[in-house]
């Protein structure tokens, strides 16, 4: 798939305004899940924003309770009502567990996708052995994962570059925690910019990596946006890499 550098997370997001401000901001690729509870929320928003609708992608995510044969079509429709929409750009399977079998289950994404409900399937919180299992059956359209400088995993940017799909990174600003490290910081410091737009800048510049940030007022929003065109030096990248890689946030 073809994603925007920036989309908008959802996840934790009540408000309608908060999902058509960002899109009013310029955003065009928003996710939500069903897990997150949000999904009306986050179709209300879509509806009252004046972009259209297909120059939006819109992706969701089937929860781990709703990954049986028989449960995949009925619960991608439930979503769909929810969303307000007659089909979502971006199908996930949220995470390989619970009801997942991928004898099963994808083939039953996959009967989803054919249907219309859905233009791609994209995995999320997958391993390696669990993506080439998976790609028995379908073609993976793109693979969310956690990604920030505190944590990142080269196996999974090999595999996305090797088989040309895109990770969509989650929580690039590490749940905060690139605020205080202290080479975020000084990096942040020599731009004159946030470490929020440090880490951003850093997670894209990575040419197969697009990034979901959450934020809720307008000018975080625009913030995120515009970090995707902070250039970092080779040297500040290679210092970011270098920081010890420990804090995974969702662990499986």
């Amino acid at each position: 798939m073809d994603l925007p550098p920036v989309g908008l997370g959802t996840m934790g997001i009540e408000d309608a305004a908060v999902v058509r401000t960002a899109i009013d901001c310029g955003y065009r690729h928003l996710d939500t899940a069903q897990i997150y509870d949000n999904e009306a929320v986050v179709g209300a928003g879509i509806a009252a924003a004046a972009a259209d609708r297909d120059d939006l992608t819109v992706a969701t995510k089937l929860w781990t309770d709703a990954l049986g044969a028989t449960a995949v079509r009925p619960a991608t429709e439930t979503s769909l009502d929810r969303l307000g929409l007659d089909a979502v750009d971006l199908l996930y399977v949220h995470r390989p567990r619970g009801d997942y079998d991928p004898e099963t289950t994808l083939p039953a994404v996959e009967a989803v996708r054919e249907a219309g409900l859905t233009d791609h399937v994209g995995l999320s919180n997958f391993e390696p052995e669990q993506l080439a299992a998976a790609r028995e059956h379908v073609d993976v359209a793109a693979h969310q994962v956690e990604f920030h400088p505190l944590y990142w995993r080269e196996s999974l940017l090999a595999d996305a570059r090797e088989h040309g799909y895109p990770l969509v990174a989650y929580s690039p600003l590490a749940g905060g925690g690139v605020f205080e490290d202290p080479t975020i910081v000084d990096i942040a410091d020599r731009h004159d910019t946030s470490p929020a737009a440090v880490s951003i800048a850093w997670v894209t510049s990575y040419d197969n990596v697009v990034t979901i940030p959450k934020a809720s007022s307008q000018s975080h929003l625009s913030a995120n946006l515009a970090a995707a065109d902070l250039q970092l030096t080779d040297a500040e990248r290679a210092r970011i890499e270098a920081i010890e890689r420990e804090e995974e946030l969702f662990p499986e």
